[in-house]
């Protein structure tokens, strides 16, 4: 049996920058205790996205023509805009590798990033579970 390796990675940038996603948020009634995880789950979120993300790209080139093709192609830019805005986030509120607290910028880039990243995950379960990509 042939499992999909992208599948099985996607997992972690989701979790890492959703509980990043939370933690921010959660700063704002919680504070340092709360904010000073975001820093290390971004990072860990948009390493492991690029692992997923070639992993997808490998297994691209197994998606069939028509709808299914128009899906993947919509859901790679997602998480590629995704990867983008959590990258940023991350960069933007650092100073010598060092988590800063987040500012308004950081929980707008946050939002739109979870945003993003929840569209991107609905068209990569479309591709699996409506158009069967990746179940053989």
């Amino acid at each position: 049996m042939r499992h999909p390796l992208h599948s099985a990675l996607v997992h972690f940038p989701v979790a890492c920058w959703s509980l990043a996603v939370a933690a921010d948020f959660a700063s704002l009634q919680f504070g340092e205790a709360a904010w000073q995880w975001s820093g290390g789950l971004l990072a860990v979120g948009c390493v492991m996205a690029v692992v997923a993300m070639l992993a997808g790209l490998v297994e691209f080139t197994r998606v069939p023509e028509g709808p299914a093709l128009r899906d993947a192609y919509l859901h790679m830019t997602a998480m590629l805009v995704a990867l983008t805005l959590f990258t940023t986030r991350l960069l933007l509120r650092q100073e010598n590798f060092h988590a800063l607290p987040p500012d308004a910028l950081s929980l707008v880039l946050d939002a739109a990033g979870f945003v993003v990243l929840a569209v991107g995950g609905w068209l990569g379960g479309r591709l699996v579970y409506g158009h069967g990509v990746g179940r053989e």
